[in-house]
């Protein structure tokens, strides 16, 4: 029993805030000792005691209030003390007789299986749906069961009624899905699913090493597809299917975390027959994970990873190499299809059934601005912003807020960007282990790590002012990526074939078995300094997959390790306040956004001094081409192909006819066709474009510049199998 002082009645109770186990006690001031409550009863849902005399005067009379009653107060006193004392006495053995077994009982013969689930009632009677908080069972479709650890509130629930029920809650201090996020004021403490639809070698080692010369997703789909006594391309389905279960959705909203990034390619939609991508199969398994987190109350960040003709040359945009996106002779057709691909999936998410659990879609990770240059992906931004606006329609509410990367730019350099746009998000991904950071630091003895040590401190000087600085400067601004790796060791980190990442000066950092409690203690300091400075942040990444020899050789980089071996923070809260206990202090943000970067009066008028300056697309100018290029002469694609609108998901069982699922597609007025090859014209490979020789002449010799963008027969839509 816990113990209390002897003044306090016991009142066992579990509210969606702070639900209470068998063994917790709720402690409520009685009138006789206090008449404010406790803080214990101030956490809770509600936070006035009907108990309090301070709050309901009426109950008790204003002889109460005397220093000095009467002989008649007195008299009246006394016998309505005797009667509450009776109805306290009654309370503390009614109420957890009601929660610890007679609930109890009611909920396991609903199936639902948690002994002290917080779900609210406001849910209501519903034949089939099952629910639970922390000590629940889960039974996934395949069957198996494992238990749902959440000691934050937070609760799941599954109604084959009602497949987008939207009550799911990840945590106290988070919103539930059908009720608003409020930038500003609630923070995102997300993470990563790195690797699964997106391939990346030092995610998924045992991949690459079964096939040593692939170093991306292309080659790594070409070796698969010509291996077939090993299953083809079907490996990477097999990957889809296994990689990230159930129970890691669960896990994630278990630890605290509230959101999840989840990286995407474009070939979730369609290939072209050039690429070796394994087409459309990816979707049904993206839809999975999204009805996944809608059951644990997890909110996704929905990110477009990957661009045709690849937008950074880096492995996990499809190919490693050349930017053939808005960059040389492929650049301007290249970017067709992106606008293309973003636009579809604007529709999708933007249906009704799934607009709360996408609140927040990526367009395109990681442009090298550098290459492509600064004013090209603003004209492009704004193109990408009026397409998906003109379809969700404009203010808060309508579509998701549109996140883009800061091209490595530094956040400052995004001052100001278009002033009056709808509902744009900066996103940042601050590393250290890509800025020539050294193995050297003491960080075994956990000198390095620890309070005061150079890393945590460095995580905070560096980035924390910053971070502050944009939401002002900017408007919405997060970290779409951190991790634990402030070197780059780690199999494959760097790259396939590259020895830096595993030199014998990382040999520490590939195993941590080798690592002790100081130094574990210190990536934790180094973790929470890195959240605390960044806000609004997701680590990258979940999970690291193990290589060949069954070990994870990137730990660094694992948040799931990190929570298992008690380097990661088992409560995200505790990051706060830390980088002031490392004596760094930055100014911060007071959550107060101008009414327009949240969807409110103003959004959607951009400044039209920008208007004018980046308003033609696409850009008067690009990079990459050689000198006197004549840009009108580059090859385009013709906007006359069928749409391939992403379909909804299949349920089994069918829910009832009166539960809409959607088609994929939120503006039935948007109509205009996709983009494809003229016929007849011959065009260079678009992803190995930047030394190609440019036209000499438009094709057909007959079509003007701008012939082949314009919709000439009647729209179609397809649909995707």
């Amino acid at each position: 029993m816990t113990s209390r002082p002897d003044s306090f009645a016991e009142v066992s109770l579990a509210t969606p805030d702070t639900p209470l186990n068998n063994n917790q006690q709720l402690w409520i001031s009685t009138p006789e000792t206090s008449t404010t409550p406790r803080d214990s009863f101030i956490n809770t849902s509600c936070n006035s005691s009907p108990l309090l005399p301070s709050q309901h005067p009426d109950l008790y009379g204003e002889e109460i209030k005397s220093s000095h009653p009467s002989k008649k107060g007195a008299a009246y006193v006394r016998p309505v003390l005797l009667f509450l004392s009776a109805v306290l006495a009654a309370v503390a053995v009614v109420v957890p007789v009601y929660f610890l077994v007679i609930k109890h009982q009611h909920q396991e013969s609903d199936m639902t299986k948690g002994t002290s689930s917080p779900v609210p009632s406001s849910i209501g009677p519903n034949a089939g749906l099952t629910y639970g908080g922390n000590g629940s069972t889960v039974t996934t479709s395949d069957g198996s069961t494992f238990t749902y650890i959440n000691p934050f509130g937070g609760y799941w629930i599954d109604d084959p009624n009602d497949p987008f029920n939207n009550n799911a809650r990840s945590n106290s201090w988070t919103p539930p899905l059908n009720e608003s996020w409020v930038w500003g004021t609630n923070k995102v403490n997300g993470v990563n699913i790195g690797g699964l639809f997106v391939l990346e070698p030092f995610i998924s080692p045992a991949l690459f090493e079964r096939y040593p010369e692939a170093i991306d997703e292309w080659s790594l789909s070409t070796l698969m597809a010509a291996d077939t006594t090993n299953g083809g391309l079907n490996q990477i389905e097999e990957h889809y299917k296994t990689f990230i279960t159930e129970q890691d959705i669960a896990e994630i909203a278990g630890a605290g975390l509230n959101w999840i990034r989840l990286p995407i390619p474009f070939w979730a939609i369609e290939k072209w027959d050039s690429e070796p991508f394994l087409e459309q199969v990816c979707w049904p398994y993206i839809l999975r994970v999204l009805q996944w987190a809608r059951k644990y109350g997890l909110r996704v960040n929905l990110d477009l990873h990957t661009i045709p003709g690849s937008q950074n040359g880096f492995n996990h945009s499809g190919k490693f190499g050349q930017i053939n996106f808005l960059n040389g002779v492929m650049g301007v057709a290249n970017a067709q299809r992106a606008l293309g691909y973003i636009r579809i999936i604007a529709e999708f998410i933007s249906q009704p059934e799934w607009r709360n659990v996408v609140p927040v879609f990526g367009i395109m990770n990681e442009a090298r601005v550098a290459v492509i240059g600064m004013d090209q992906m603003t004209s492009f931004y704004m193109q990408a912003h009026d397409m998906i606006r003109n379809i969700t329609g404009y203010g808060e509410g309508n579509g998701p807020y549109i996140a883009i990367h800061d091209g490595f730019q530094g956040l400052s350099s995004w001052a100001g960007f278009l002033e009056g746009s709808d509902r744009i998000i900066l996103d940042s991904h601050p590393y250290f282990a890509f800025d020539g950071q050294s193995t050297s630091s003491p960080i075994a003895t956990g000198t390095g790590l620890g309070a005061g040590g150079i890393w945590p401190t460095s995580a905070c000087s560096r980035w924390a002012t910053g971070m502050n600085a944009s939401q002002t400067a900017f408007g919405v601004t997060l970290a779409g990526e951190f991790s634990n790796g402030f070197n780059d060791c780690g199999l494959y980190l760097s790259g396939v074939n590259n020895a830096n990442d595993v030199a014998p000066s990382c040999s520490l950092f590939l195993d941590s078995s080798q690592w002790n409690d100081t130094m574990k203690a210190g990536l934790q300091q180094f973790a929470l300094a890195s959240m605390d400075a960044l806000q609004d942040w997701f680590f990258w990444t979940w999970k690291i997959g193990p290589s060949s020899n069954n070990t994870i050789a990137s730990p660094l980089w694992s948040y799931q390790l990190g929570l298992q071996q008690g380097w990661m923070p088992a409560d995200p809260r505790m990051a706060t306040g830390t980088c002031a206990a490392l004596g760094v202090t930055a100014q911060h943000f007071d959550g107060v956004y101008q009414p327009y970067q949240t969807g409110g009066p103003g959004a959607g008028t951009i400044n039209p001094v920008l208007v004018s300056s980046y308003g033609q697309y696409p850009p008067t100018s690009i990079a990459g081409l050689a000198a006197g290029a004549t840009q009108s002469l580059l090859p385009t694609y013709t906007s006359t192909s069928a749409i391939p609108k992403l379909p909804p998901p299949t349920f089994a069982p069918s829910p009832p006819s009166s539960v809409t699922i959607g088609n994929g597609w939120f503006d039935s007025s948007d109509t205009s066709l996709a983009a494809t090859q003229v016929a007849g014209c011959t065009y260079p490979d678009a992803w190995n474009a930047i030394n190609a020789p440019m036209p000499t002449a438009l094709c057909p010799p007959t079509a003007s510049a701008s012939a082949s963008a314009v919709v000439t027969s009647a729209p179609a839509i397809v649909t995707s199998s």
